[in-house]
Order: C-alpha cells, then sequence, then structure tokens
C-alpha cells in the first residue's frame, strides 16, 4: 500500500469529499459478497451493482458464461466507481475463489427446502447467488451451495425480479448483521485500498496524476 500515493492524490480531492469517502469506508463490509449469474437484461445486474453500493457490500462478481455486457452507467447511478466488480467466465472458478476466501455458497432459490429469509444465519461469511431471469440459478450452483435461501412469498406470483430479490435480500441481512456481534467491518489496509481507488475514480485524468508522480518519486 502506497500511502505516499494516497497522501497525494488527496490533495486534488475536497475536505467535503474525503471526510464523505471515511463517512462511507465505516459503513463498508465483506462479510456479505453478491454474484449474479448469467444475467441476460443489462439493467438487472447495474441495479444490482447499485443495491450493493446502498447496502455497504463492497464486491460484486458477475459470471458470463453465455452472457457478456458491460455495466450501465447511468442504472448504476455511479456504483460502478464505488463497489469493487469481479468477472468471471466460469461459474466453477467463482465459486471455488469464494470458499477459498471463507465464504459459504449461498443458492437464492424459491424451492421448498430452502431456508426461509428471516430464519438465515448472518454469522457466517456468505457469497449470495442470483440466477438468470428466467431460469435461475443453474445445476451447478443448485446442487454444490452450502445453503439454499428463498424469500417468503404469499401471493401468485412464484418469482421477484432478479434486482428486486437482491435489494430485499440484501436490506434484510445487512441490517440484521449491522444489529449482531459479528465484526463485518473492513480493515484499514482496506480501507486505504478503497481510497486510492475512489480517489482515481473521482479525479479527472487521474492515470497521467498518478504515472507523473510515480516518475518524479
Amino acid at each position: 500500500m502506497d500511502l505516499a500515493l494516497l497522501e497525494h492524490l488527496q490533495e486534488y480531492l475536497t475536505e467535503r469529499r474525503i471526510q464523505r469517502f471515511e463517512s462511507i469506508l465505516t459503513e463498508r463490509t465483506r462479510h456479505f459478497h453478491v454474484v449474479t449469474e448469467d444475467v441476460y437484461q443489462l439493467h438487472n445486474t447495474s441495479a444490482v451493482m447499485r443495491t450493493c453500493d446502498v447496502f455497504g457490500v463492497q464486491d460484486l462478481s458477475i459470471v458470463e458464461e453465455i452472457n457478456s455486457k458491460d455495466i450501465d452507467k447511468e442504472i448504476a447511478m455511479g456504483a460502478q466507481k464505488w463497489v469493487n466488480l469481479n468477472r468471471y467466465n466460469s461459474i466453477k472458478t467463482c465459486m471455488n475463489d469464494l470458499r477459498e476466501q471463507g465464504y459459504q455458497i449461498v443458492a437464492t432459490s424459491p424451492h421448498e427446502e430452502s431456508v426461509e429469509l428471516h430464519d438465515f444465519d448472518v454469522t457466517k461469511k456468505s457469497a449470495f447467488f442470483f440466477g438468470k431471469e428466467k431460469e435461475g440459478l443453474s445445476d451447478v450452483v443448485l446442487k454444490n451451495a452450502d445453503v439454499s435461501l428463498k424469500i417468503p412469498m404469499y401471493g401468485f406470483t412464484e418469482s421477484l425480479n432478479i434486482s428486486v430479490s437482491a435489494a430485499i435480500i440484501l436490506q434484510h441481512v445487512v441490517t440484521k448483521l449491522r444489529k449482531s456481534d459479528i465484526d463485518w467491518q473492513i480493515s484499514e489496509e482496506e480501507r486505504n485500498e478503497l481510497r486510492i481507488e475512489w480517489a482515481k475514480n473521482t479525479i479527472k485524468s487521474s492515470d497521467e496524476i498518478v504515472e507523473r508522480f510515480y516518475e518524479e518519486k
């Protein structure tokens, strides 16, 4: 971590912006991780990214074995600047990476055997997987997940839009987590990494500024 670079970049930020970063950093968590699997509609993935930012979830992984598109910046409303985006072309690789990072794999599915949202154990590091608009999650995820989670529904409709499902689930689990005794906040080292990335994403011509900083150094 280059703290000298951080200090240099902060010279280009207003004090108000720096304080805003600090306020948001205290609310960020990596206790939860969100994954979308081959979501077809671009606005759905973009909306999920926005939801991650709103609820302080720092990481979003997108698996694109079939469908590959860029984030719609208008729908994401700038969230692409603040949320870490990981892209995979293999669902198995994504699941393996998250397990190595200590996450349990949570398949969001309306199946009868799924745990209802209000009964979900938030104490475990969890990666929530959301599937395609019509087909839902692949069998690979459903068969290999550590737990399956569903949102209780009481009407004729048996499914929700993926972005709506993500918002409902994250709002519930994040609220429950913040009321628990779990140490859910990110480390100081992680905060410094984000301070630098967020500064770069805020400052115009930041690449040139960073390059010049190292040349002069």
